[in-house]
């Protein structure tokens, strides 16, 4: 009697050790008990994110790779998150999110009247965060991929006074509809601004004046019409995101004699698409809502609140023909070519993550509902096709369903 009551029980405790090994392994990271920093957790916010589109069509192949985007951020170890801040693309207010609105161990110190937070690791004073709002301008006015990527290691070196090796960088950047983000730099560049002291450093030197002639004379451009702004061939207001993000060091840099025009423009195009893919996030500034998913998914870190999709900018407040819309798009014609690119990249990743997270949640209900009747049904054979079932039952209803729960987001454009 004492023995069959011993193999009972040891049949019992031998199932639901198979059903949790199995559970782990089909749904690994469903089972939390908190986040890996206790930052983040999925149970704790609702679905304020929007809708992937059921019949988005997609332009452009990217493998899973590409695609998939989650990130052990050691905030306590040797890892740091670099802003590349390219203008007028809504950086400024994604910068403040960055130092103002992240819920951490240890929240960045911002104080009244300064213009750069403290943003320490939880277990000691070195940073974790490289942007405007932190470290300052420290490798120059904007600076540019060419420029961070030379210039962060060892900015953080001497800041830190000790030289490290073993730091991860994980490049961040925020991308605007091209026209858009034009017409906002010529509003921006009419009120005065120049950004003159940019030090647009490549292979180790500035580019001469012959290289990179100015467009006005005097201290700034305040007045200048759109027809002034476009008729300059030195404006650096074209194309200025793929040069922000592509290795100048392939075209010689500043020097436009090094490769021939045609060539130049496809090398930079191309190397913009690579260093943006393999960036550790980008968000596009006319979705906020799913690049405030995308960013909390990556680096498992949370927002305190949600970002805004506001409706007017300086840029949506001029009126143009088609013939200067067209000239806009020329003059910008790697900048398009990029952003539609990049913005095909972005609605791949955010439909993918949704999905992976909506059959997550899925197996994890029916995994609960299999738990529950673990008192009827003790045999593993039995719960080997239950399980089998039950993820049959997931994919169908992955196949039939067409798009995701959650809210919608309209088209609108950011603030500058």
């Amino acid at each position: 009697m004492v023995e069959r009551s011993s193999k009972f029980l040891l049949i019992v405790v031998g199932s639901v050790c198979f059903m949790l090994i199995l559970y782990q392994y089909v749904a690994p990271g469903v089972i939390s008990f908190s986040s890996p920093h206790g930052y983040f957790t999925e149970e704790d916010e609702g679905d304020i994110f929007p809708t992937p589109d059921p019949h988005y069509v997609k332009k452009y192949f990217f493998p899973v790779r590409d695609l998939e985007r989650t990130i052990d951020f050691q905030i306590k170890g040797e890892d740091v998150i670099v802003f590349l801040h390219i203008q007028k693309t809504g950086g400024t207010t994604f910068g403040r999110h960055l130092v103002q609105n992240v819920r951490l161990e240890v929240p960045c110190d911002c104080r009244p009247g300064q213009k750069k937070c403290t943003c320490y690791r939880p277990n000691r004073k070195e940073t974790w965060l490289f942007s405007r709002f932190s470290t300052g301008w420290s490798c120059g006015l904007h600076a540019d991929w060419t420029e961070l990527t030379n210039c962060v290691p060892g900015v953080l070196n001497k800041k830190e006074s000790k030289q490290k090796n073993l730091r991860k960088f994980y490049y961040i950047t925020l991308l605007r509809d091209p026209v858009s983000r034009y017409l906002s730099e010529w509003r921006h560049v009419q009120r005065g601004a120049t950004w003159k002291t940019s030090l647009h450093m490549c292979d180790g030197r500035t580019p001469t004046p012959e290289e990179l002639p100015s467009c006005y004379e005097g201290s700034d451009w305040s007045g200048c019409t759109l027809q002034q702004f476009m008729d300059c061939p030195y404006n650096l207001a074209n194309n200025r995101q793929v040069r922000m993000l592509a290795d100048l060091s392939l075209v010689g840099c500043y020097n436009m004699s090094t490769v021939p025009e045609k060539k130049r423009a496809q090398l930079l195009l191309d190397s913009a698409k690579k260093n943006l893919r393999d960036m550790a996030f980008f968000g596009l500034t006319e979705y906020q809502r799913k690049t405030q998913f995308l960013f909390e998914r990556t680096f498992r870190l949370r927002f305190i609140r949600p970002f805004m999709q506001y409706n007017s900018t300086r840029a949506a407040g001029v009126d143009l023909d088609n013939t200067t819309i067209q000239r806009i798009e020329e003059l910008n014609e790697l900048d398009m070519e990029l952003y539609d690119y990049a913005k095909d990249l972005f609605q791949q990743r955010y439909q993918y993550t949704r999905q992976q997270e909506r059959r997550q949640q899925r197996i994890k209900n029916h995994m609960q509902q299999s738990h529950q009747g673990l008192g009827i049904n003790l045999w593993p054979s039995h719960s080997r096709q239950s399980l089998a079932s039950k993820l049959e039952d997931v994919e169908r209803e992955e196949r039939e369903e067409g798009g995701e729960g959650g809210r919608t987001e309209e088209r609108r454009d950011f603030p500058t």
